[in-house]
């Protein structure tokens, strides 16, 4: 942690979706401590980043957790910024892995909104340097897409022969979602880079 005079935020990696609903409850409650070192050295809490709304996601263990480390924050008396970005383009890969079945991809036809990660970093480290917020905000990339079109697309343009099958029934993060749960809600921000120049760089 910084002292009084330093940064208002210190920079936390928000790329952490991959870990167990477990450790995430278990780190959820770890933001007392925060709270208390952050109270200690008179400065805000780190800007915290969120997946997608955790809110619409209470199926998942993960999310649930989320939810909770938000209300921690909110009802601790230190100041914070929570930004809430939805899914990143670096992470397709690991949504098509998952879905994985022999030659076969199964994903739903949900709506997305995702973002390229450098934006988000670019975003999160304004946001470290500024007063503040006491608030929430949404952050999101230029263009809406379907899931199962999206991996298409990715497949697609890294040669990988795996086929793209649109299944209404198939689950995200082992939840059942629906054309609300991964886009951002009403004037969400919005970030510059689209998915086709973010391919092109990295296909």
């Amino acid at each position: 942690m910084e002292r009084a005079g330093k940064p208002r935020h210190r920079w936390q990696d928000p790329t952490d979706e991959g870990e167990s609903a477990d450790s995430a409850r278990v780190r959820a409650f770890g933001v007392g401590a925060l709270a208390r070192e952050c109270s200690e050295l008179g400065v805000g809490f780190p800007p915290i980043s969120a997946f997608e709304n955790p809110g619409r996601l209470l199926a998942s263990g993960y999310f649930r957790a989320k939810m909770a480390q938000e209300k921690l924050i909110k009802a601790s008396s230190i100041p914070y910024t929570i930004v809430r970005a939805t899914q990143f383009f670096e992470f397709v890969r690991g949504i098509a892995k998952s879905a994985t079945e022999g030659q076969t991809v199964r994903l739903p036809p949900v709506l997305m909104q995702p973002i390229a990660a450098d934006d988000v970093a670019a975003v999160v480290a304004d946001v470290a340097l500024a007063e503040p917020l006491n608030g929430t905000f949404e952050l999101a990339g230029p263009e809406r897409i379907r899931q199962d079109d999206l991996v298409r697309q990715f497949l697609t343009a890294t040669g990988d022969a795996r086929t793209v099958i649109t299944d209404p029934k198939a689950l995200y993060s082992g939840i059942t979602v629906n054309d609300q749960s991964l886009i951002p809600g009403d004037n969400p921000r919005i970030v510059p880079t689209r998915f086709d120049d973010w391919l092109r760089r990295n296909a």
